[in-house]
């Protein structure tokens, strides 16, 4: 379960990605523009300090992008060229923003996603005293068995971005597709891997988001 606070971020996270997307090498659109919001989804952290959260994204004409971004109540160690930057929550505080594919716990959640099929979290906004459930932007699904085991996911090794980006550890190998224009997002022949998949508005038929194979 994921609980979101209303709160303001100074900047946004759509600013923070707006100025740091363009940057990217497997960006495609303008140098500089506005960037559209086009869905979103998240991940829960098991030890609920780390926020998870993926969002969709589009710039001019250009494709749909896929940015996997964490949220930290302080910086994380080793995670300096992965930051993006950070942002005032008026209810958290300062929170570092870095791309989620250089943090271990992203990469333990999005192997639980694929291997054991959980898919992603529930959000909740406490209004009143009461927790009101969020409805989705977007549905994402893994195609491992729900009761499957999920290998033990260390920190990155080796992260390898493209347009796909590849990350490394010692049991675990991920790819996360960057564009989404309906290919795989991968070089050479289609992957095998176990995946996450997912549809959004406009989207109807799922799209590969990401794919998993055990080291």
């Amino acid at each position: 379960m994921a609980l979101l606070h209303r709160a303001e971020l100074r900047p946004t996270k759509l600013e923070l990605v707006a100025r740091w997307l363009p940057g990217r090498p497997w960006y495609q659109g303008p140098a500089a523009g506005d960037i559209v919001r086009v869905a979103a989804y998240r991940f829960d952290d098991p030890a609920g300090e780390v926020g998870i959260e993926t969002t969709l994204v589009s710039a001019g004409d250009g494709p749909v992008h896929q940015v996997p971004l964490t949220y930290r109540g302080a910086p994380l160690e080793g995670g300096d060229d992965w930051l993006v930057g950070t942002t005032e929550h008026s209810v958290l505080g300062r929170r570092w923003v870095y791309d989620a594919c250089g943090d271990p716990v992203y990469a333990a959640a999005l192997a639980s996603a694929i291997f054991a099929g959980k898919g992603q979290a529930e959000e909740f906004l406490e209004v009143d005293g009461r927790l009101v459930r969020r409805e989705p932007t977007m549905t994402v699904t893994g195609s491992g068995a729900q009761d499957a085991g999920v290998p033990a996911v260390g920190a990155p090794r080796r992260v390898l971005a493209d347009d796909h980006t590849r990350v490394v550890t010692d049991s675990v190998e991920l790819a996360v597709v960057r564009r989404l224009d309906g290919g795989d997002g991968l070089a050479g022949a289609t992957p095998t891997g176990a995946t996450l998949t997912g549809t959004w508005s406009g989207q109807p038929t799922p799209l590969p988001l990401a794919y998993a194979w055990p080291r």
